[in-house]
């Protein structure tokens, strides 16, 4: 237990380091606002009252969530269908399956979405086929559409990854009794199938939703910052406008949401599991 605790050691230095210390500060921010001459900060409820009370960053906040929920039900309906023809592949068509979908993550995913603008814009590729189409000059680039596109392309492969994962750990006796007690192949997916993968679609959908809500990096290049969410705005308070104690405050907000949405993934697990934890 004692070699446990040392082995653990650098990884809790590293935690507190980089991933508490920074968040203890960024809330200590959220609190802070300008004093007087002789305390030089206060302590202010201000800037979350200014956040929830004002109806242009409300409006930021559900823009976000929503196209975070599109992105995310967009890649388990078409997840799904793959990450299941992957599982039911033979083993060594799985491993080249699987890295023709690993490939491209290799890639930093800036470079990734970089890409999309030379598609998508105006006598791109992806115009040019729509034109031979028939849809005429239809416009791509810097739209709701495009900044869908680009999160829906980038974080398809996580939903992919955790439902295959869940489907390759089934039992193919289920599959085999079920089919002998005169299940058709539609009622044994739905009764055998679809439940035994939950756990692999909650994580894939934590695993799009999260990053999909935060993002900022993609609607400032395909959304052309026409097409401004949440991640946008904390970026600007830090950056452009310089406003540190406001854009701590919504980082908090955005982290107290995230934190309560895992809180609901991990009940839906639990109870998954028959309400007991692991």
């Amino acid at each position: 237990m004692k070699k446990f605790s040392q082995l653990a050691l650098p990884y809790i230095v590293w935690a507190v380091l980089m991933l508490l210390l920074p968040m203890g500060l960024i809330a200590v921010y959220s609190f802070m606002d300008s004093g007087n001459s002789i305390i030089p900060f206060s302590f202010t409820l201000e800037h979350y009252i200014t956040f929830f009370t004002d109806h242009d960053f409300l409006m930021i906040l559900w823009r976000s969530i929503l196209i975070a929920v599109k992105t995310t039900v967009i890649c388990l309906l078409l997840g799904y269908p793959v990450a299941y023809f992957i599982a039911g592949s033979r083993e060594k068509v799985q491993n080249i399956l699987i890295l023709c979908i690993t490939i491209p993550m290799w890639i930093n995913m800036l470079v990734r979405t970089y890409a999309w603008i030379g598609l998508l814009s105006e006598g791109g590729l992806v115009q040019k086929i729509l034109g031979f189409l028939g849809f005429g000059n239809v416009e791509l680039l810097y739209t709701e559409g495009a900044v869908l596109l680009g999160m829906v392309y980038n974080f398809l492969p996580f939903m992919i990854l955790q439902i295959q994962t869940s489907l390759s750990k089934m039992d193919g006796a289920l599959l085999q009794a079920s089919a002998d007690l005169g299940a058709r192949p539609y009622q044994t997916f739905c009764r055998v199938t679809l439940p035994l993968s939950i756990p692999g679609v909650i994580n894939g959908i934590t695993l799009v939703f999260l990053p999909a809500v935060s993002s900022f990096f993609i609607p400032k290049l395909l959304g052309g910052g026409q097409y401004f969410l949440i991640g946008n705005m904390i970026e600007n308070q830090f950056i452009t406008v310089g406003e540190w104690n406001f854009g701590s405050a919504i980082s908090m907000i955005m982290a107290i949401i995230m934190m309560l949405l895992m809180m609901a993934v991990r009940r839906v697990e639990v109870r998954n599991h028959g309400g007991k934890e692991e």
